[in-house]
């Protein structure tokens, strides 16, 4: 028998101890939600049964943790993963060239330019934020407003966990990390602060800054190269603008070696293909440690 919510949750937790932590953690934000939800209706309903009774009876209805765990297990296995997998090639060259068919690396391609994106934004949402909460805490509405802007950076870590995983594969949370239904802001407000997710979500928001700025330099550094190398012939038997150009000389390069200026462009853009892919596991499991609760 489970006398409080937290007990259940800890038991639901224990038994899935070994399942994904995004997943563990969606469980424990369903359960939390319906248990609170149905727990304060049934007080408005009845409000001469004990909280321990009634919640007995949700737990009778709602399932206990082995048969929620048992459920989530389920769901997860029958639900397809964002990115499927593909086959490795055994050889090198197929593992090399077959990145082209990969949608991982295609996901990570897209992710390195998104995250220049959001990692500007995301910077500029906690600097401001951080700012603005700590400049108005001398005022009375100093407090509500540094509630708002934690709870914009749950919802923003909710936001980029999605993303993760629609575009890198890594299961990620689907669910906020809690809700804090009942309590007074203030409260709300100090649970916020001291739990240690709020802080490496932070964290990563600024990271992301600075990744996203390098992912960009890295992607437009290559793709010009690439397509400058691949151009070459283009640029000299079509436009006659020559290879290079130094100061006032244009250089121009011996017609026989137009199949391996483009020969070098596109291992070069397949090369990256594959550091990209890289690159995006690497990402997809730095967010999972910081963005997933415990």
């Amino acid at each position: 028998m489970f006398n409080a919510i937290e007990e259940y949750l800890d038991a639901l937790k224990t038994e899935m101890k070994n399942a994904d932590p995004a997943l563990v953690q969606d469980a424990l934000a369903d359960a939390r939600e319906h248990l609170t939800l149905a727990l304060s209706a049934a007080g408005e309903k009845n409000p001469g049964v004990s909280d321990a009774n009634a919640l007995q009876a949700i737990i009778e209805e709602y399932g206990s943790p082995e048969e929620t765990a048992s459920a989530y297990r389920e769901v997860e296995r029958r639900t397809p993963p964002a990115i499927s997998q593909v086959v490795k090639p055994r050889s090198f060259l197929g593992r090399f060239f077959g990145v082209y068919v990969d949608p991982r690396a295609w996901g990570g391609l897209l992710y390195m330019f998104i995250a220049f994106i959001t990692g500007v934004f995301y910077f500029t949402w906690a600097v401001t934020g951080i700012s603005l909460s700590i400049s108005f805490l001398v005022f009375i509405f100093g407090f509500p407003l540094a509630l708002l802007f934690l709870l914009s950076v749950r919802g923003l870590a909710l936001l980029e966990g999605r993303l993760v995983e629609a575009l890198l594969g890594v299961r990620m949370p689907r669910r906020p990390l809690f809700s804090h239904q009942g309590m007074k802001w203030f409260e709300r407000l100090k649970a916020l602060l001291v739990d240690k997710q709020t802080w490496f979500m932070l964290l990563y928001m600024l990271i992301q800054f600075v990744l996203g700025t390098v992912y960009f330099v890295l992607l437009t550094t290559v793709l010009s190269f690439s397509l400058a190398f691949i151009a070459i012939p283009v640029f000299q038997e079509v436009l006659n603008l020559g290879a290079m150009v130094i100061g006032d000389t244009r250089i121009w390069f011996p017609s026989w070696t137009y199949p391996l200026w483009a020969l070098g462009g596109f291992l070069l853009w397949t090369l990256f293909m594959n550091i990209a892919r890289g690159v995006g596991q690497l990402h997809g499991k730095m967010a999972k440690w910081m963005l997933v609760g415990e």
